[in-house]
């Protein structure tokens, strides 16, 4: 299990990049803090989907990757409500800096990490 863990972190990491990167992008475009995150979650956890099918649960990954997508997304939820949580109250009481939107997605990611590994371990790649 600490091997898989190091490459769900891993995901995680190239995950984080893109949720901050797609954030930024949505923050350029005018959605505000808390859309722009549903956007940039959302294709975080498209990357990272893809990246722990095929590295990290590979021997578990579904045969239906449209049956696996749903499940990993569904899984994600619980993660994501504790990311979402953490991001939140981060936006909500730091002020003044062009780093908001980073520190926050970073504390939302640890916040969410755990809930999200083991949710994705025995559900969404349920052996």
């Amino acid at each position: 299990m600490g091997s898989q863990f190091v490459r769900f972190a891993i995901a995680g990491v190239i995950g984080f990049v893109v949720d901050a990167g797609v954030l930024y992008l949505a923050l350029a475009c005018g959605l505000g803090f808390f859309a722009g995150r549903i956007v940039s979650f959302m294709a975080a956890v498209w990357v990272t989907w893809r990246i722990n099918r095929r590295h990290t649960f590979r021997e578990r990954a579904e045969r239906s990757a449209w049956v696996e997508w749903w499940r990993y997304l569904l899984s994600m939820l619980g993660g994501a409500s504790v990311n979402y949580a953490a991001y939140s109250v981060v936006v909500l009481t730091v002020h003044g800096s062009r780093l908001v939107p980073l520190i926050a997605v970073a504390c939302g990611s640890v916040a969410g990490m755990f809930v999200n590994f083991f949710a994705a371990k025995f559900w969404a790649f349920k052996a």
